[in-house]
């Protein structure tokens, strides 16, 4: 997950202002995270066998194509949370009149205002967005906040860079994960129900190793 290293450069002292301005620079196809469908999480949605009328939780979600794969394959409580309000409103925009089918939430995973009052979420679904999370704390806090929201027999999916990926994106560092990492993160609670590695192939050519996980809460 990266744009074009050259173009981005660390706007401003808070990670809200850095996307913001990551958001505003670039259109949605342009930006180095950008895939033309999110095959590979689509594929973990439906492993998961969840309903139509899942709550699903994309955290992180900017302005993905997957809000309107997931919107045209008929889900139906879709909600969509992103720490860029830009991100959002160009999401909005582009589903027109689908956007009433979707929740938009902009709030912060690390330091919630609204996101903690969630409860029985059916799926967590996060593409790249953990492995900005560097301090221990702030991992600590993304990992109880999914344990607050996500329910019983939910599922988890995580998709991050493999420890063979990128080091930075966008001109900030990454902590990069395993499928055994990310599983001591969520604890036995949880049981992985699969995982496989993905190079993703951003818009300026770069080649992006990823890790996918699904996971699902047992207690």
């Amino acid at each position: 997950m990266t744009t074009k290293e050259s173009e981005c450069t660390l706007p401003g002292e808070f990670l809200k202002n850095h996307w913001e301005a990551a958001y505003q620079k670039n259109p949605t196809e342009k930006l180095g995270w950008f895939e033309e469908s999110s095959v590979q999480t689509i594929e973990l949605l439906e492993k998961s066998g969840v309903a139509k009328d899942a709550t699903i939780l994309n955290v992180g979600v900017g302005s993905s194509m997957l809000i309107d794969e997931l919107v045209a394959k008929g889900y139906s409580q879709l909600i969509a949370n992103d720490l860029s309000e830009k991100a959002l409103n160009d999401l909005k925009t582009r589903l027109g009149s689908e956007a009433s089918k979707v929740t938009f939430i902009n709030d912060d995973l690390t330091n919630p205002n609204q996101l903690q009052n969630l409860e029985n979420v059916d799926v967590w679904n996060d593409r790249a967005v953990l492995h900005f999370f560097l301090k221990e704390e702030e991992q600590n806090k993304y990992f109880n906040l999914l344990k607050k929201v996500v329910k019983v027999n939910g599922f988890v999916i995580i998709a991050v860079f493999a420890l063979n990926g990128a080091e930075k994106c966008c001109g900030l560092p990454l902590q990069r994960y395993n499928t055994k990492m990310l599983q001591e993160k969520l604890g036995d609670d949880f049981t992985l129900l699969d995982s496989f590695n993905h190079t993703f192939i951003n818009p300026y050519g770069g080649e992006r190793p990823y890790v996918y996980t699904l996971f699902q809460r047992k207690s």
